[in-house]
C-alpha cells in the first residue's frame, strides 16, 4: 500500500467528530490510509456477512462445510447428474438467503462509498447483501442468487420466482417453464471457471487500489487470491 498525494475530499465537521472518537491505533491508521490514497477497493468473503446470521464455509462446527461434501452438492456435475440432490442444499440457501438483511460492515462501505472514500467492492459472496446495502460500484466475482438460469434455452427468473417455483415442486427442483429443464443458480460452482468479464472488472479495481481492504475473507480461495 503506497500513499500519494490524496486526491479525497477535506473531512466535514461531522467526520471530524467522528475521527476524534476513534481511540484504537490500527483503526486511526487505517483511517489515514484511506484518507491519503488515491483509490481504495473492499475485497469482501463469506466473513463479512456472518454477522447477518450467514454461516461461512470452514469455520469448525458451523462452517457451510463441516457436514457437507461440497463436491456433492456445489459442483456443476452434481447440479447435471443429480438436480434433486443438487437443490435439496441449493433450495434451502434460497428459501434463507433472500431474507437476510445486510449489518453494519456492509453499511460502513456504502457509507464509504457515498463519501467518495471507496471505489468499489469485489465480493466473492452470492448472497446479495452488499446489493441490498446499496453498494454501486459491485463486483460479484461468484454470481448471485439474485437470479437462475435454464442452460438448455437460456431462459432466466429472478430470485422472487426461483423461491415460489421451489415450494411448489413435489422433487424441490425449480423448473424453466419454457422447456421444463431444471434451473441453474447464477453463481459459480466448483469445477466452472469465473467469467472473465467479471474476473478482468475486479483485477482493474483491485490494480488500480492503492489501498485494499480485505473483510472477511482468508484469501485462501483462486482466483480471487490471486487479487492481491
Amino acid at each position: 500500500m503506497s500513499a500519494g498525494a490524496s486526491t479525497r475530499p477535506a473531512p466535514s465537521a461531522g467526520e471530524g467528530e467522528a475521527a476524534a472518537l476513534v481511540v484504537s491505533p490500527e483503526l486511526a491508521r487505517l483511517a489515514e490510509l484511506i484518507r491519503g490514497a488515491r483509490s481504495v477497493v473492499a475485497l469482501t468473503g463469506a466473513g463479512i456477512s456472518v454477522p447477518s446470521g450467514i454461516p461461512d464455509f470452514r469455520t469448525p462446527r458451523t462452517g457451510l462445510w463441516e457436514n457437507v461434501n461440497p463436491m456433492e452438492v456445489a459442483h456443476i456435475d452434481a447440479f447435471r447428474e443429480d438436480p434433486v440432490r443438487f437443490w435439496s442444499f441449493y433450495g434451502e440457501r434460497f428459501a434463507t438467503l433472500g431474507e437476510k438483511q445486510p449489518n453494519g460492515a456492509h453499511a460502513a462501505l456504502v457509507e464509504l462509498e457515498a463519501r467518495g472514500l471507496l471505489d468499489g467492492v469485489v465480493t466473492q459472496n452470492i448472497d446479495m447483501l452488499h446489493r441490498t446495502a446499496g453498494t454501486r460500484e459491485l463486483v460479484e466475482v461468484h454470481g448471485s442468487i439474485a437470479s437462475c438460469s435454464c442452460p438448455r434455452c437460456g431462459g432466466e427468473i429472478g430470485l422472487t420466482d426461483v423461491r415460489e417455483r421451489l415450494a411448489a415442486e413435489d422433487d424441490g427442483v425449480p423448473r424453466c417453464t419454457a422447456c421444463d429443464g431444471p434451473l441453474k443458480p447464477n453463481v459459480v460452482l466448483f469445477g466452472e471457471l469465473l467469467s472473465p468479464a467479471t474476473l478482468a472488472r475486479a483485477r482493474e479495481l483491485c490494480e488500480g487500489a492503492d489501498v485494499l481492504l480485505c473483510v472477511g475473507s482468508s484469501l485462501e480461495v483462486h482466483p480471487v487470491a490471486g487479487l492481491l
